[in-house]
């Protein structure tokens, strides 16, 4: 990642945008100004993110929603007018002001994608909504109870849905015909199954994770994949992907185990037993855990060895692993084999807990949440926003 100063003068927050089918399409930023006297230059945080962000070809959806909670920055933003492949927020209250709409006017005479945020729409100049490609409206504020009827020539925005945080509020988002949902869908209780039981299609991969815990030689490991050759694409697959940094393609199991090492390998198993489950509207949450996981491990890159950037990793991605699996931790920990001060993480206070609470506090977009716990782990914001976007960029490789 080239260097931006830029990103030590935002605090950066992140939240996926979810579809009708539960796959997540893109991805929100939420940009805080960190010093109330120092502006952020908006040219050079557009580059820095469009660094890692780059858009893709043949996808329609903007690959970043930017949020900015300073109106100063907004500003500044929607003057630079290099905007690219992402989608920028523009309150209500603010689009109403002349200045900023005609802003918003030559936006969307260029091509840029933008949204409005917050209600009454009614308020706005009517050549001003056909600027907007949609209006994300908070979860709790959306008082519809079905869908919109048809559209009009005035009327084409269509509804993100903001704030959800469980199943129910997703599935309610889009019965009211939202066409996208901003979200952690990850609050649900746990409701456990049956004690002890482990789904069928993901045993394959505790076995192997078993086996890999106690060292055993390759050639009895292989056993496992040859009885399910879906389990070893998957973990070639995820193994050679961008993300993983190898310069040889690795093409056996027993391959990766001479390349990597029992250490490095377990962390891959544990971001397969994290996404490895065919449940579709679990999708969200096993997108969660493979960021949660890519981060811990970019936080601890400069303060610890491979041991604990690996550690860090599995903390991050088994961090949701009761609601994956529908088994209170107690449980899963009988089970999965992982290290003791990743035990000590998820079950109580352990040494990685300030940096997973880091990770939460990055998820919520809370300002307060995000400097507390910098100062508690003692990382820069800087070190902080670097970790996060180098960590996105890198989970696209495998999405």
């Amino acid at each position: 990642m080239q260097s931006h100063p830029v990103l030590g003068q935002v605090l950066i927050g992140y939240c996926p945008v979810i579809d009708k089918q539960r796959a997540v399409i893109s991805t929100r930023l939420t940009v805080f100004q960190g010093r109330p006297d120092v502006l952020p230059d908006p040219v050079g945080l557009i580059a820095a993110l469009g660094d890692l962000f780059p858009a893709a070809e043949g996808v329609v959806a903007p690959s970043v929603f930017l949020n900015f909670t300073s109106e100063a920055l907004l500003d500044g933003v929607l003057a630079a007018s290099a905007l690219s492949h992402v989608l920028v927020e523009v309150p209500a209250f603010m689009a109403g002001d002349p200045v900023r709409a005609d802003a918003v006017r030559a936006l969307h005479a260029a091509g840029h994608s933008l949204a409005i945020t917050g209600r009454p729409l009614a308020e706005l100049p009517r050549d001003l909504l056909p600027c907007f490609r949609h209006a994300i409206v908070d979860f709790a504020d959306d008082r519809r109870t079905t869908p919109a009827g048809p559209q009009t020539p005035t009327r084409t925005i269509t509804t993100v849905s903001a704030g959800v945080r469980t199943a129910d509020e997703l599935e309610a988002a889009f019965t009211r015909g939202a066409v996208g949902v901003i979200g952690w869908p990850v609050d649900d209780e746990v409701k456990p199954t049956l004690r002890g039981t482990m789904p069928p299609d993901l045993r394959g991969i505790v076995e192997l994770m078993n086996r890999v815990d106690r060292e055993e030689p390759a050639e009895r490991m292989e056993h496992v994949l040859t009885a399910d050759p879906t389990l070893a694409f998957r973990l070639l697959r995820y193994i050679n992907s961008a993300a993983f940094g190898l310069r040889v393609e690795v093409t056996s199991f027993k391959h990766a185990l001479m390349l990597l090492g029992y250490q490095r390998l377990k962390r891959w198993l544990a971001l397969l037993l994290a996404s490895g489950s065919k449940d579709t509207t679990l999708r969200p949450v096993m997108h969660v855990a493979a960021r949660r996981g890519l981060i811990m491990e970019e936080l601890a890159r400069s303060m610890g060895d491979d041991e604990m950037r690996g550690e860090m990793f599995i903390c991050g991605v088994f961090s949701l692993l009761d609601k994956l699996m529908r088994q209170p931790f107690d449980e899963l920990m009988k089970n999965v084999p992982v290290p003791e001060r990743v035990r000590q993480s998820l079950v109580g206070e352990g040494p990685y807990s300030g940096h997973l609470a880091l990770v939460r506090a990055l998820e919520d977009s809370s300002v307060f949440d995000i400097r507390e716990t910098c100062e508690r782990v003692m990382i820069t914001p800087d070190e902080v926003n670097r970790a996060l976007l180098v960590a996105l960029s890198n989970a696209r490789q495998f999405d």
